[in-house]
This record gives structure tokens, sequence and C-alpha cells, in this order.
């Protein structure tokens, strides 16, 4: 478990850690991709220098007030940095939204699935949440299949709820309860 807290969850494939400011160079590569920002609300592209740092730092005091859970999704053979998973919480209502990126020379080998399924499990059993949410742009429809092996169920459709790279975007929002 980290200072925060926050503990490692392992899997049949991979550990899923807090980041540490040695994974700043890899996240800034592996989430500068132009497909990484393409299918994600908050990435930049180009990513600049300075942003992976900050990002990592802001982990450990969101954790220590119960706001944040990011996982590192590392193989679990070598340690190789494949991505990241995440839950943002609300605690007054017991929920959360899940967000996951996987670097392109990790995609199609379900590690999404396998980290996010491990992911929710903490935040039904150890966080004690009620719900858990996510979204995903239409035209990522690879993300959706990702939240249906989570048995998440589609909600609806946002249209046009969010402005990115100049074209409005449809966001599909799944979500799943503890029972």
């Amino acid at each position: 478990m980290s200072p925060t807290g926050q503990p490692t969850l392992t899997t049949e494939r991979l550990v899923l850690r807090p980041f540490v400011p040695t994974d700043a160079a890899e996240v800034q590569r592996l989430a500068g991709a132009r497909e990484i920002a393409a299918n994600t609300l908050t990435i930049p592209h180009p990513y600049p220098d300075g942003v992976a740092e900050a990002w990592i730092a802001s982990h450990a005091p969101a954790h220590a007030e119960g706001k944040l859970a990011v996982f590192a999704v590392t193989q679990r053979h070598d340690g190789a940095l494949v991505g990241a998973i995440g839950l943002d919480i609300t605690t007054a209502d017991r929920r959360a939204e899940l967000g996951y990126w996987v670097g392109v020379p990790w995609w199609n080998r379900g590690y999404a699935t396998e980290g996010a399924r491990a992911v929710v499990g903490y935040g039904f059993g150890v966080l004690g949440l009620h719900r858990i949410m996510a979204r995903h742009f239409l035209t990522n429809p690879s993300s959706g299949r990702v939240l249906e092996k989570l048995a998440m169920q589609r909600e609806g459709v946002l249209r046009h709820h969010v402005l990115k790279w100049g074209v409005f975007e449809d966001l599909a929002v799944y979500g799943v309860l503890a029972e």
C-alpha cells in the first residue's frame, strides 16, 4: 500500500499500482500519442512537458481526500507501463466515474478490460461505492465494448456534449450498480 493508503491491485497479467514520479516520461510518451488524445476528454495533444509530472503529483493528495484513485497499469512480467485507470469519486453520493487509457502499442490485448474489472471491483468492494459510471466518444466503439464486458449498461447518449478539436462529439453513458 502507498503512503496515501492506495493499494496495489494484481490481476492475471497486470499490476495496478499508484503512479510514481519516474513514470512521467513514459506517461508523456504513451498518452502523447494523437490516438490517445483523440479518444479522451482531457489529454492534450501535443502533450506538453511537465504535464505528466503535475498529473502524477496530484494523485496522492486527491486520494488522501477520498476524491480519486488512479492506477498505473503495468505488465506483471516486466513492469512496463501500459496505461492508466482511475476512479473520480463523489463520496457524498457513493459514486465514481471510471476513466482509462491504454497506450497504442498495447491496444487489442484486453488490458483495458482486465484492469478496469479490477478497479471496478476495488470501487465496490473496498471503497463501498454504490454506482460506477463511464463515458466514451461514440467515435470510439472499442471503449464501449470494454464497458459492456464490465457488465455496465448503456444508459444513453449525450448528443454534441463536448467540443473536441473543433468538432462537437456525442458521448455514450454507461453505468453499473453495486448490486
